[in-house]
């Protein structure tokens, strides 16, 4: 099939979709959407650094703030008032008690993204706990096992809650000092976007979740909440940064040009070795540890590049100051790390145990929901990967067919994790382990799918390694709870199944979620 032939088939269909959408009422009804005034609700405040010890409580409330955003005030939501929400340390093995209320206008619950925490505070609704409806509050239990940046976001509707701020850190601190190199100071980056339209969030249904093929893509690039970030330090001082990708869908490529930059830690902690880099790719919700050090004063852009086009992000300002040597210049490597994985390396080469498909059902969806079957049952017009064509593309920066992505909701087309053993899919797959299971999962991102795009993958309550991709050893291992599979990839992980309990395992582009992307294990 030809270009030509694949842009008139593209177009049939989506004439077919408009028309099957308008004549079922399953266009976004913004009359039925949520709220975008900003009277009465209080300016969003800064982030506070809230340090607790084992033992302690904290109150988190989630509520309704107004903020300004590319000179134009909008409504948004925050944890106690602040986007992001309060950066919570705490001391590794510490146990606190999170007190949560729900102030926003949508039910609620706190998911403690990467922490290993006991299953039933784990704060996915129906599967772990009942949803806090508005005004309902729930008591969160965490024990925090890992060194790391971690973060806290809700699992309902996290299209909505979490693209209007609904995010906030874990800093979980090493007991010995040399855990990390020396830094001269500490600073925590949420990454995010935003899409806005003729000064306002573009707007949310209540009952659909739109944008469901590529995820909602953001026209204004934020830093902690702000499009205006700026950070000043000091010419030689060593900085360390713990960076989080609170993004819909975005794929941030983060660099700081003409800063040396190394890269030291992952989602659960550091590296075997580190390593000097130029800029860090970082899919939504994993993270990045990286130390910075400059010799010369200036103002330094931090910029997200992408094949296409550089977007400027914030601002590095380093101010004159007497330049001390120092081992920053060094790259670690940890061997106590090394040590530590050595007795899994044997498994690395193992047969998988489970092997997933990532895929999606373009049509299927629509008539899916309530009879099965698809809009064409002979699939004679779908075609073989008719949204990408022949595309080579692992990672899709933006989005390139805005018509199309909003047209399809979580009701008009099914995203797919498929168990390869027994072609059973999403919450169908019923894999069960037991606690202390080594478990290996290899998962294929199906390029001749009707849509192949990158999917980072995140499974709860358990750690893992990314061991290889495509058939390539991983050489330089860190602990992981989200994997960013790139369209065509093969990655291989060695799952420590160590935490017991029910616990999902989806793609972390909400709108894929919605859409089905998610599938559930047990750990016996």
């Amino acid at each position: 099939m030809n270009n030509i032939q694949r842009i008139i088939i593209v177009g049939i269909i989506l004439v077919g979709v408009g028309i099957y959408l308008y004549s079922n009422s399953r266009v976004l009804d913004q009359k039925g959407g949520f709220s975008t005034t900003t009277e009465n609700y209080p300016l969003a405040k800064e982030t506070e650094t809230i340090e607790l010890e084992n033992g302690d409580s904290y109150n988190l409330t989630a509520s309704i703030v107004r903020k300004t955003i590319n000179s134009q005030e909008v409504k948004m939501l925050a944890y106690n008032g602040s986007i992001p929400g309060p950066l919570i340390k705490v001391p590794q093995g510490a146990e606190i008690t999170l007190n949560f209320k729900n102030d926003i206008d949508v039910d609620s619950t706190i998911h403690s993204h990467g922490i290993r925490v006991e299953n039933k505070f784990d704060g996915v609704p129906d599967v772990t706990q009942k949803a806090a409806k508005q005004g309902e509050s729930f008591t969160y239990k965490l024990k925090f096992p890992d060194v790391g940046i971690f973060w806290y976001h809700p699992h309902v509707r996290e299209d909505y809650a979490q693209e209007l701020g609904l995010y906030g850190n874990f800093l979980v601190t090493p007991p010995q000092k040399d855990y990390w190199a020396e830094v001269d100071r500490e600073e925590v980056l949420f990454l995010d976007d935003i899409l806005i339209e003729n000064g306002k969030i573009a707007p949310f249904s209540k009952s659909i979740v739109d944008h469901a093929l590529m995820g909602r893509f953001g026209n204004v690039m934020l830093i902690n909440g702000s499009d205006n970030y700026k950070l000043n330090i000091k010419q030689g001082e060593r900085v360390r940064f713990y960076i989080t990708n609170a993004a819909n869908t975005r794929v941030f490529n983060f660099s700081i040009p003409n800063i040396r930059m190394k890269l030291v830690g992952g989602d659960n902690g550091k590296y075997e070795r580190e390593e000097w880099v130029d800029s860090v790719v970082i899919g939504p919700s994993e993270r990045a540890v990286v130390e910075i050090w400059s010799e010369e004063n200036g103002e330094y852009q931090i910029v997200h590049k992408t094949p296409d086009k550089t977007y400027d992000i914030g601002m590095i300002a380093v101010e004159e100051y007497p330049v001390t040597v120092s081992y920053f210049l060094i790259a670690r490597t940890n061997q106590d790390l090394i040590d530590s994985l050595n007795p899994l390396r044997a498994l690395f080469s193992k047969n998988p145990d489970k092997t997933l498909n990532l895929t999606i059902d373009m049509m299927g969806g629509m008539m899916g929901n309530q009879q099965g079957g698809h809009m064409m049952p002979d699939g004679s017009m779908m075609g073989g990967n008719m949204m990408m064509g022949d595309s080579n593309e692992k990672i899709e920066w933006e989005d390139d067919m805005s018509m199309m992505n909003t047209m399809f909701t979580n009701k008009t087309l099914k995203w797919k994790l498929v168990d390869d053993a027994t072609q059973k899919e999403n919450m169908g797959i019923d894999w069960q382990f037991k606690k202390g299971d080594k478990v290996k999962i290899k998962i294929f991102n199906d390029p001749d799918s009707d849509h192949p795009m990158q999917h980072p993958i995140h499974i709860h309550g358990q750690r893992f390694l990314v061991v290889s991709t495509n058939g390539i050893q991983n050489q330089n291992l860190v602990w992981k709870d989200t994997v960013l599979v790139q369209n065509g990839d093969t990655v291989e992980l060695l799952v420590e199944m160590d935490n017991p309990g029910d616990w999902l395992i989806h793609c972390h582009i909400p709108e894929h979620m919605e859409s089905g992307m998610m599938s559930k294990f047990e750990v016996l």
